[in-house]
């Protein structure tokens, strides 16, 4: 049954103490990533578990234009992969505001036979790609800019992907280094990436990468130590088919984790594996450094946060200054370059600490969806609270909170994660709730059920 469309404004009502368990989507990284490298292997693969959501669905279109279409029988998906071969497009491909599928095409089309372009929204035109199309260019691809200050539209001009040693700047985007590893299997000569100034951020998705490359037949690894560190792919081992099941979305879990620490009570997710390689699951234990209880069985992770006692008729809004609301301690300074997407939960929950927090090393959230370091500034002290961002920190301190409406710049984790503080704070509105349909379109009918 069709989804209902959410109102351009949604008042998010305070509820207690929550109880419940969440169904979290597939991961979104994994998704576009298995979907990729089933189209680059040779023969059908099942893909279980994925995320439709506007991300995935925007890469499907693509390979579906690029001759690889994507069928759906309501259980899983069937990618049958043509072994690197791709058909021409007789128009751009539209990539909307989705980074993973811009970056990811614009290294695997090097193997098209001729000219594509990729291209996306608005937003996406004004997001960087110079860095993934320099380490292409050094690695003997053909790649022409078609946008201003070297942002998409690109034009890939294909022919394949010579390969060889190249040096990658990785210190704005992990998807760059991502995007060079997953077409390298296809290159002519192994394929060697180092990195400017030795420096790489989200190391994690990296390693994601490389365990979904591994796990489709493909052969890399880290070589050499500190800053002489590298990443070899072996060319010439390409993807076979594969039947994988895609785990639940970490950066997706991190909400209802973070609901549990702000409002109080139990909530799990189910279907999180105790090995998982998604970083954004890094988030439990600061939520547990902060006070909250995590408890594990099995594939099962719940969060038990204080419970707040609910305001008396009358009394002024829940706010860190109350007596009543339970205190999260304040962790000061947390680096957390490793897994920036969950920096937008976090920073909310950190309005009901008993100090401020600064966060760090996350330069990388300006290039994101919308300039999220600058965005969360500004929204956080909306709602009463001290906030200022830096080059690439952010600093929240806790005040007392009121209700304010929630401006979303189109991006779904600026309104995922603004949902979470209207659980303690009567009067926050969310502007534009759909825009969560980019990676969770049933996120509040999920929260409606706790």
């Amino acid at each position: 049954m069709p989804r209902a469309p959410l109102p351009a404004r949604l008042a998010i009502e305070p509820r207690g103490a929550l109880a419940g368990s969440v169904r979290v989507p597939g991961s979104k990284s994994i998704t576009n990533r298995v979907l990729l490298l089933a189209a680059l292997a040779e023969g059908e693969s099942l893909l279980e578990g994925g995320l439709e959501s506007d991300d995935t669905i925007v890469m499907r279109r693509a390979l579906a234009a690029l001759g690889i279409p994507v069928e759906d029988d309501g259980e899983r998906w069937r990618v049958r992969g043509r072994g690197g071969r791709f058909d021409l497009p007789d128009h751009p491909l539209d990539c909307g505001n989705s980074g993973t599928t811009a970056r990811f095409l614009t290294a695997a089309l090097t193997l098209a036979p001729g000219p594509v372009v990729v291209d996306g929204n608005a937003r996406m035109r004004e997001r960087p790609i110079s860095d993934l199309v320099a380490a292409l260019r050094a690695l003997g691809a053909g790649i022409a800019f078609e946008g201003r200050s070297e942002c998409p539209p690109v034009r890939i001009l294909g022919g394949g992907l010579p390969g060889g040693p190249a040096e990658i700047d990785g210190r704005r985007s992990s998807q760059y280094v991502s995007a060079v590893l997953q077409a390298a299997p296809y290159a002519a000569r192994d394929v060697e990436l180092r990195f400017v100034d030795g420096i790489v951020v989200s190391r994690p998705y990296i390693d994601l990468t490389l365990d979904v490359m591994r796990q489709f037949g493909a052969r890399g690894e880290w070589r050499g130590t500190g800053k002489g560190e590298r990443i070899w792919v072996e060319a010439g081992r390409r993807y076979v088919a594969s039947h994988h099941v895609i785990e639940p979305d970490a950066s997706s879990a991190a909400y209802p984790f973070c609901a549990a620490a702000i409002a109080g009570g139990r909530v799990t997710v189910a279907g999180v594996p105790a090995a998982s390689l998604q970083a954004d699951f890094k988030i439990l234990g600061l939520l547990e450094r902060m006070g909250c209880r995590i408890e594990r069985e099995g594939d099962r992770v719940t969060v038990v946060g204080p419970a707040p006692a609910a305001p008396a008729p009358g009394a002024a809004p829940w706010s860190t200054a109350d007596s009543a609301a339970p205190r999260l301690r304040s962790l000061g300074e947390i680096d957390m370059n490793d897994f920036p997407d969950a920096v937008l939960a976090y920073a909310v929950v950190c309005l009901f600490a008993d100090g401020p927090t600064t966060i760090r090393n996350v330069a990388n959230l300006r290039i994101k969806e919308t300039d999220r370091l600058a965005a969360l500034e500004t929204e956080l002290r909306k709602l009463g609270a001290g906030a200022e961002a830096g080059p690439d920190w952010l600093r929240i301190e806790p005040r007392p909170l009121h209700g304010g409406e929630i401006a979303t710049y189109d991006d779904h984790r600026m309104a995922m994660s603004f949902a979470l503080a209207g659980l303690r704070i009567p009067g926050v509105v969310i502007l534009d709730p759909g825009c969560v349909s980019k990676t969770w379109p049933g996120y509040f009918e999920a929260f409606a059920q706790l």
